[in-house]
């Protein structure tokens, strides 16, 4: 604080005044000619958000049906997992919409090669190699496109903000800038980010705040398939997932991922088990793989593919407690086969099946699946969408399949499920009599 006035002298005669400016409109408002001031509930007319039908059926139905004008999509995944081609494809399938797409990180010739490979049309494309994200603003101001994809937020910079492109800092403002003028202009904008080595999104967690839908792009390289989940979706549900096939000329649509994840040459192999899976709301049937050897080395190993390995190890000391088969100087090795991670805990029947086939070394019948959660007390616990469960295997034509006998009542038999026997169990232990009998 300044003690003596330099101009007249005097000692104390400061007087500390605030100046406050008048707050800018929220880009919101400014889209939908609000106000700042409140209002009552009733009041506010609401109506169906339109929303932008991407042409590729399992973009939209993660996105909750199409994308929303003036949303901001967040779109993660591992170095190399096909980020930046379902982008820029998606962008190509757009037709006559007026499209634009932004690389940090390629150059626009590597963009034309890697278009070239892709199926699509590129004529209302327009692209730019830019890392000054004032100039992609100006660049979308001048096009006027429909679809903005900027790749990636952690390759771009504001002159606003000191600090180094990449930098935790760049990135919340950089974000926070896209969304004022998606919101202002009423452009949907899909943003690249990268992942950590934790397999997060990279970043400031205010990034996946910021946005509206944060969508994960999922996958073994090794294998053809890839998964894309939404994680956090404010105009759907967050429990559909798109499957992918990654191929020379792109990613084609799987529609039916039961018919690729299931092997024709199983039968008279020990140590495969069906699963009726159901990731969101979508079914499939998986394959099971279990191998079960003596271990060569004095502690046993328990690996798994995609399957939880804690919750292998659990399933694995049900089986010895309540069935009694002893694995203690065994090795267990469990696959899900295609890549896949699944989640559903209905596939725990399906697990220890498998694991018992490998051990006895005992085929399991070809033309039945299952599906059930498995208890500690080794009690099979009823699972969600039993139905569709139920009609997938009937669609694929399996001869049976076993659920949980609590659920057996809640069918509804009208819709007769032909050529499909349906066998309800309670125990663990009811399901492998039925198992090893035939």
């Amino acid at each position: 604080m300044l003690g003596r006035c330099p101009v007249c002298g005097e000692w104390g005669t400061y007087e500390e005044e605030v100046v406050q400016t008048s707050p800018r409109p929220s880009p919101q408002g400014r889209v939908n000619g609000l106000s700042g001031q409140p209002q009552r509930l009733q009041d506010v007319v609401a109506s169906e958000e339109m929303r932008i039908d991407m042409r590729n059926g399992e973009f939209n139905r993660v996105l909750g049906g199409g994308l929303v004008p003036g949303s901001l999509v967040l779109l993660g995944g591992e170095p190399g997992i096909g980020k930046s081609t379902l982008a820029l494809q998606v962008l190509m399938q757009q037709g006559e919409r007026k499209t634009f797409y932004a690389s940090g990180e390629e150059s626009v010739r590597q963009l034309k090669l890697r278009a070239a490979r892709l199926a699509g049309n590129a004529e209302n494309l327009f692209i730019s190699s830019e890392t000054s994200l004032e100039r992609i603003l100006e660049q979308v101001k001048e096009v006027e496109p429909e679809i903005v994809v900027i790749d990636s937020i952690q390759t771009i910079g504001t002159e606003a903000v000191d600090a180094t492109i990449g930098s935790l800092t760049q990135v919340r403002e950089c974000a926070a800038r896209i969304l004022e003028f998606a919101k202002s202009r009423n452009i949907p904008f899909i943003i690249i980010g990268h992942i950590n080595k934790e397999g997060s999104l990279a970043g400031p967690k205010v990034l996946e705040h910021i946005v509206d839908t944060v969508l994960q792009f999922e996958g073994d390289q090794q294998y053809m398939y890839r998964i894309l989940r939404a994680q956090k979706n404010r105009f759907g549900s967050t429990a559909e997932i798109g499957i992918y096939e990654m191929r020379q000329d792109g990613l084609r649509e799987v529609t039916n991922p039961s018919e690729l994840l299931l092997s024709t040459a199983r039968e008279g192999l020990s140590g495969i088990a069906i699963a009726a899976a159901v990731e969101g709301v979508r079914p499939f049937l998986i394959e099971v793989q279990a191998l079960v050897s003596s271990a060569a080395y004095g502690t046993p190993q328990r690996s798994s593919t995609g399957f939880d390995g804690r919750r292998l190890n659990m399933l694995l000391a049900v089986l010895e407690k309540r069935v009694g088969f002893k694995l203690l100087q065994k090795d267990v090795f469990l696959n899900i086969a295609g890549g896949l991670r699944v989640q559903d805990p209905a596939i725990d029947l399906a697990v220890l099946a498998a694991v018992l086939s490998s051990n006895m070394d005992i085929a399991l019948d070809a033309g039945t699946c299952l599906c059930g959660e498995v208890g500690l007390a080794g009690e099979i616990r009823p699972v969600n969408r039993i139905e569709q469960r139920i009609s997938e295997a009937q669609k694929l034509g399996f001869r049976r399949i076993l659920i949980p006998a609590e659920q057996m009542e809640r069918i509804d038999v009208r819709k007769g499920y032909s050529g499909i026997e349906i066998v309800p169990v309670k125990k663990v232990t009811d399901a492998f009599r039925l198992l090893i009998k035939n």
